[in-house]
């Protein structure tokens, strides 16, 4: 029999500690994986839950003010939903119009702005141009293909089982919404209460953590929303003024589609930038007054709007941001995975801070 010594015998139990641990670490990743595919291919269908569990959560104080006000949970929701949706139908009803107008205009410039894209490119690096013909790359073949293909794809895309679909996922999500919303709110404790085989010092833990995970995400999105609405109506008006085709419309959808950060000027900076240069009225000063309201935008956001509103709730950086995007897209998918990668990955530091700081003691 071998006989070890004292720090042989550390040696050795801190190295099985550590192999130990690596295992229950993959076991869980493995069990986080396959869950997670799971639900990646039940999306459609968890959507609408999902979303009506979500607006559940963002509208709550919100009806929580008009249960105190009327007293009554029914009355509560109509009231609710009619100041909700009484000016959101208005606004659409005398704006929708001009923005949809707006909107079919924009496509239908595509195929011309596209070509003297095309153009400018040609002449401004003939040599680029040249190797990418060398190198059998069509690009050329871009604006054809749009023209030719684009009206067609957008005819198809709204076809009549599309809306069909879109009216049913909606009225799903509305169904949820007021199920969720009328729904006594359950914390934390009262979820981990039916998990008896827990003990008590590890049911209250994941007790705080559930309903750090819910703040976390409520607080986000309804702070998130009112940062968004605002960016909306500073970028739409500052493109408006400076004679930006579509202004108003581009710069709105880019504010609110700052939902998920950054994603609004990755989609709409690549299509006021041209239309600032390359339209008939365009020039090189519109394109940098463009560019000066959007500069402006993200100084007033960076330093005033969100600290103000939002402050450091999240605790990631840009390159935390854009990783926890390209994470959570593949987890989740595209549409979910970007929209719920800052909470999560929030969610994520929080729990991490917690663990350590109550279960990891020094090993090794």
């Amino acid at each position: 029999m071998i006989d070890f010594t004292d720090s042989q015998k550390r040696t050795v139990a801190n190295g099985l500690t550590v192999l130990s641990v690596s295992v229950v670490f993959a076991f869980v990743a493995l069990v986080a994986w396959i869950l997670l595919k799971a639900l990646a291919f039940a999306m459609p269908a968890i959507v609408p839950v999902l979303l009506g569990f979500f607006l559940a959560l963002f509208f709550r104080p919100y009806y929580r003010w008009w249960r105190r006000t009327v007293r009554n949970p029914t009355l509560a929701l109509v009231a609710m939903l009619m100041t909700v949706f009484l000016p959101l139908g208005f606004f659409l009803w005398y704006a929708g119009s001009m923005l949809v107008d707006q909107l079919i205009h924009l496509i239908g410039q595509g195929p011309e702005l596209l070509n003297q894209v095309l153009h400018w490119f040609r002449g401004t690096f003939p040599r680029l141009h040249s190797l990418l013909l060398q190198m059998g790359i069509p690009y050329e073949d871009v604006g054809y293909m749009y023209t030719k293909y684009g009206p067609t794809a957008i005819k198809a895309g709204t076809g009549a089982v599309k809306c069909l679909l879109g009216v049913v996922s909606g009225l799903v999500t509305l169904i949820f919404f007021v199920f969720f919303l009328m729904t006594k709110e359950r914390r934390g404790g009262e979820i981990t209460s039916h998990m008896p085989f827990l003990k008590e010092g590890t049911r209250c833990f994941l007790a705080e953590q559930v309903d750090a995970f819910v703040d976390i995400l409520v607080s986000f999105f309804q702070r998130q929303t009112v940062i968004c609405l605002i960016e909306g109506m500073m970028y739409g008006t500052g493109f408006w003024l400076v004679g930006l085709p579509y202004g108003f419309l581009i710069g709105f959808a880019l504010g609110v589609m700052n939902l998920i950060p950054l994603f609004g000027s990755v989609v709409c900076l690549p299509i006021a930038l041209p239309l600032a240069y390359f339209t008939r009225d365009g020039s090189l000063t519109r394109l940098l007054l463009v560019l000066g309201v959007w500069l402006m935008g993200q100084a007033l956001d960076g330093y005033f709007i969100t600290p103000r509103i939002q402050g450091d709730k999240t605790g990631l950086g840009y390159a935390g941001v854009i990783f926890s995007f390209f994470f959570w897209s593949i987890v989740l998918g595209p549409v979910l995975g970007m929209l719920l990668a800052i909470p999560l990955s929030a969610f994520c530091v929080v729990l991490w801070r917690a663990v350590k700081a109550r279960y990891i003691r020094p090993v090794v």
